[in-house]
């Protein structure tokens, strides 16, 4: 069965909001582009995906987060992925701590960073929306 079904990767992202309504949006070092979006990581084997996003958000920045809910899932055909998409709130200075992020900073919706992929100025569009 295995060998007849299309197997997909799994990912966990956010949208994050602060205090002050800014979106925490990381620069990453391997990222295709500019390497502006939004956090987020691989679910590991057996892991929850909002467990993999609060680990991916420990683990890159330090950051707690808090009043979680899911805000969409979206699928793509390459690569073969599946994300899950948390609408989230966070606080306090974000500091990179590992070697793949380069820098994290909180951005006003209206001042997102140049090279920030279309859809996800979309998303947080749409998640600003609802807040």
């Amino acid at each position: 069965m295995r060998l007849a079904h299309t197997r997909f990767t799994v990912t966990a992202g956010a949208i994050i909001f602060n205090q002050a309504g800014e979106i925490l949006v990381l620069k990453h070092r391997f990222r295709a582009g500019s390497g502006w979006g939004l956090p987020g990581g691989f679910l590991e084997r057996g892991e929850q995906p909002i467990d993999a996003l609060r680990r991916e958000l420990r683990e890159e920045l330090g950051l707690e987060i808090e009043d979680v809910e899911i805000f969409t899932a979206r699928s793509f055909r390459k690569p073969k992925q599946v994300e899950i998409l948390f609408r989230g709130r966070g606080s306090g200075p974000v500091t990179p701590r590992t070697m793949e992020v380069e820098r994290a900073e909180w951005f006003s919706i209206d001042a997102l960073p140049q090279g920030l992929p279309r859809d996800q100025r979309r998303l947080i569009e749409q998640a600003a929306k609802s807040v």
